[in-house]
């Protein structure tokens, strides 16, 4: 199961998808819909099958915001929080190899298109958890345990 919880920024973001497929692209291709419903035999109207496929689409995808957003807690940054890593940190680790890697930990609606961002259930995230610079934390792999150390910890500033 997923954790509930958003970054202002994130929920911000959801809220603008939600409204622009509401308020913009539902009408428009109802009325795409509507126009080749009206030139008569659907059955091989190309218009009207992708459109109306579409329509399914934004109607789904309205239906899951609309659920998810009355579900979610935002999360807001606090000063108690510097130093040590929790929720919508940014973090960089790095590894005996010296790769390092910087994400975000954040929601899990906040992940995807976003290469650095992990969710705050993933194995890593888990693992970081309360973690300082400089501390090391092993995180189970489908490789085997891997260990990473802390190397810095920021939070975005409003």
């Amino acid at each position: 199961m997923k954790t509930q919880l958003i970054t202002r920024g994130g929920y911000e973001k959801l809220k603008q998808e939600l409204d622009y497929l509401w308020r913009e692209e539902r009408p428009e291709v109802t009325k795409k819909v509507t126009w080749a419903a009206s030139l008569g035999d659907r059955s091989e109207n190309a218009d009207y099958q992708y459109n109306k496929k579409r329509l399914r689409e934004i109607d789904r995808r309205v239906r899951y915001l609309t659920k998810c957003l009355e579900q979610l807690r935002i999360v807001d940054y606090s000063p108690q929080q510097d130093g040590k890593v929790f929720f919508g940190a940014w973090v960089e680790v790095e590894n005996d190899e010296g790769t390092i890697k910087r994400f975000r930990i954040v929601g899990y609606d906040e992940i995807f298109g976003q290469k650095d961002y992990i969710s705050i259930d993933s194995p890593m995230a888990r693992a970081l958890l309360k973690k300082e610079v400089g501390d090391a934390v092993t995180v189970m792999t489908p490789a085997g345990e891997a260990v990473w150390y802390v190397n810095e910890i920021e939070y975005p500033k409003a």
